[in-house]
């Protein structure tokens, strides 16, 4: 009986502190959510990223519909994060230097209401830190206005199975895909 008493002590145990971790969620538009995807999974402390769409007026909507239709919505990346190890004005900071801010039409070569920049907040903090960091770039380059939106967090949509991790999954397509949007080019002209 003690043995067991102690084994079911030990599941407790491990079970609660699995569930410890200081996790948070930020929603990032920044054009194609592949590209989203593939840099925010490699920064530390994130610990997932999902496709999907977000900060329209359709519920459960498709990619055809969202890229195609007037969803309003956005090609939005979900980033699950521990906040021990990293936090939304550092997942911020990366975030505009993996973007155009000043491109109202769309990112790269993807061009379109759904592509447009747009950072969804969910308390006064974030929306304050959005703000700043927009000041901020805005008195980097002098005479630019950043057209990214700031909207506020309502719901998510996670994007058809075949669109998560796509660039890990369609690894060459991908590779094909960014570098015919000449997006890491386009970062350099930026960002210098």
């Amino acid at each position: 009986m003690k043995k067991i008493t102690t084994i079911v002590l030990v599941v407790i145990l491990y079970s609660n502190f699995s569930y410890s971790k200081n996790t948070n969620e930020a929603y990032f538009a920044g054009g194609c959510f592949w590209c989203m995807e593939d840099f925010l999974e490699k920064v530390k402390g994130v610990e997932e990223v999902i496709s999907g769409y977000s900060g329209g007026n359709v519920e459960k909507p498709t990619y055809k519909e969202v890229t195609h239709g007037n969803t309003g919505h956005f090609e939005v990346a979900k980033i699950i994060y521990d906040q021990d190890l990293v936090n939304f004005k550092e997942l911020l900071d990366m975030y505009w230097k993996n973007i155009d801010p000043f491109d109202s039409k769309g990112q790269f070569c993807d061009k379109g209401l759904s592509y447009r920049s747009a950072i969804f907040y969910e308390t006064e903090n974030e929306k304050n830190e959005i703000t700043r960091s927009i000041k901020s770039i805005e008195n980097e380059f002098k005479g630019k206005k950043v057209v990214t939106f700031i909207r506020k967090f309502k719901k998510f949509y996670p994007a058809e199975d075949y669109h998560q991790d796509y660039y890990q999954k369609n690894f060459m397509n991908y590779l094909l895909y960014k570098k015919a949007c000449r997006r890491e080019e386009r970062l350099k002209e930026i960002w210098k």
